[in-house]
């Protein structure tokens, strides 16, 4: 059966209605341009991050921060001893993705003026792509179709499910034992939510410490805590096979073990939703499974473009809504503008929190950037003695002229308390300053003043204090 062709012509298509997507395309649609907004299905609408992601795993954590304090605060005469209900879990993650899903979907966005359609896009042309058995042109065309799990797999788990972040929220029960494949965030987030909420949990990691990608000394400290609560950590560890299956088998140095489960999580990278779009026909390049891009986000052919997790690299939903910006910036402004990731700052959603910005110890040292280290303990700082999270952290990282170049932050809601420092980074403010400024006491951001006084006692050499002796004798 022949494609039905149309004659519209949209100002701008997007292909995929995640967070990039559906920012590009309100916008488009507010100025009064046409858009046509695309999405396999009515429930894929939002993403990644609102049916798989960052809702879904947040409203997990809650719950499961919730059930941990109650049982904490058994040491204060409170009784917990009923099980958790994970029906019940399940009902409170889908309640709050039905409230985002209240302005995210087909109706809600074709009453504000968006068209929408749902089915499996795919390019026929360079302006063009089809939809079911229709063809639509654009001007303008953004693929931002996000990414999914890698798929994986191990000899003897051939007929047994092995979770994924799109299947780990509808699980009935909360399992006895859970194993986590790899030492990423998303792993460490579920698998410390289950914790929370009663499993044995292990993680496997085949490198010889978690969250490979942040600073080491941090994430040896996050691993530190979470095993003092109970989880395990197998490092330098490679899963083998599934024997019997409900018994996984790993290997540390060639010596085996048999670890039993009562569910499989693996979490080992994610890969771009590009195959199916037929991108040749667009004569749009893919490298590597990745599609070529520039600077400005632009393929190989100028009038498509690239969005979120599509682009590869940072693969979060404020990387997409930075993508967002740029792209509808340069849809208007006079002058192109880059995309540049300097002061992106990305949160694990542990507790405590991991809180990462900037550039990194091992990146400035690559480059040859001088910089000093500024490291600060939780230990001494009131509001964590007070809460109980004195092995919290700070290690920051800064120039020369005493500019933030970049840090880490583990402590409860570092995400919240490191977009001061972010701030003070992307602003070119020098962290001194921050002890200039009045805290409330015993706020959690008092932590700030602290390391920038730190960072002022260290220049306050030999020298500088025989001057300040001798102008203070001049006073007395």
């Amino acid at each position: 059966m022949n494609a039905k062709r149309t004659q519209d012509l949209y100002d701008v298509i997007v292909l995929g209605a995640g967070s990039g997507g559906l920012n590009i395309a309100s916008f488009i649609n507010r100025v009064g341009l046409r858009v046509l907004l695309v999405d396999r299905s009515a429930e894929a609408i939002g993403g990644d991050c609102l049916n798989y992601g960052c809702v879904p795993s947040k409203a997990l954590i809650h719950v499961a921060r919730e059930v941990a304090a109650a049982r904490r605060a058994t040491r204060f005469g409170l009784s917990v001893s009923s099980a958790v209900d994970m029906a019940a879990v399940r009902a409170y993650v889908r309640e709050k993705q039905d409230v985002f899903r209240a302005n995210e979907n087909p109706d809600y966005l074709r009453s504000t003026g968006v068209t929408v359609a749902l089915g499996a896009a795919a390019f026929v042309g360079p302006d063009t792509v089809r939809v079911g058995d229709t063809h639509y042109r654009g001007k303008h065309i953004v693929i931002a179709t996000g990414s999914r799990p890698r798929p994986y797999t191990l000899p003897g788990a051939e007929n047994m499910v092995i979770h994924s972040n799109e299947t780990i929220f509808d699980i009935e029960t909360i399992p006895d034992t859970l194993v986590l494949i790899g030492g990423g965030p998303i792993s460490l987030e579920i698998g410390q939510a289950f914790h929370m909420l009663g499993s044995n949990v292990h993680v496997i990691q085949t490198g010889p410490e978690i969250l490979g990608k942040e600073d080491p000394v941090v994430a040896m400290r996050l691993r530190e805590k979470m095993s003092a609560d109970g989880m395990i950590f197998h490092l330098n560890t490679k899963p083998v096979r599934v024997e019997k299956g409900n018994a996984l088998v790993v290997s540390n140095n060639g010596a085996e073990e048999i670890i039993p489960f009562d569910a499989l999580f693996a979490a080992v990278g994610r890969i771009p939703n590009i195959d199916a779009l037929n991108l040749e026909a667009a004569h749009v390049m893919v490298k590597d499974g990745k599609i070529v891009s520039d600077a400005f986000l632009r393929t190989t052919n100028h009038r498509v473009y690239v969005c979120g997790d599509a682009v590869g690299g940072y693969q979060f939903t404020h990387a997409a809504e930075l993508h967002a910006s740029v792209l509808l910036r340069n849809f208007f402004a006079p002058f192109r503008q880059r995309v540049g990731y300097a002061g992106i700052s990305w949160v694990t959603y542990t507790d405590p929190e991991l809180a990462t910005f900037g550039a990194s110890e091992q990146e400035l040292t690559k480059a040859g950037v001088n910089h000093s280290v500024i490291e600060t303990s939780f230990t001494e700082d009131d509001r964590a003695i007070l809460d109980e999270y004195e092995q919290g952290l700070v290690r920051l990282f800064i120039s020369s002229k005493g500019l933030l170049l970049g840090g880490t932050m583990l402590a409860p809601n570092a995400g919240e308390l490191v977009q001061e420092l972010t701030l003070a980074m992307a602003q070119g403010i020098p962290l001194t300053a921050l002890s200039e400024k009045v805290y409330p006491y015993p706020t959690a951001g008092r932590m700030n003043r602290r390391t920038a006084l730190l960072l002022r006692a260290q220049k306050l050499s030999p020298f500088a204090k025989k001057v300040l002796r001798t102008i203070f004798s001049f006073r007395s």
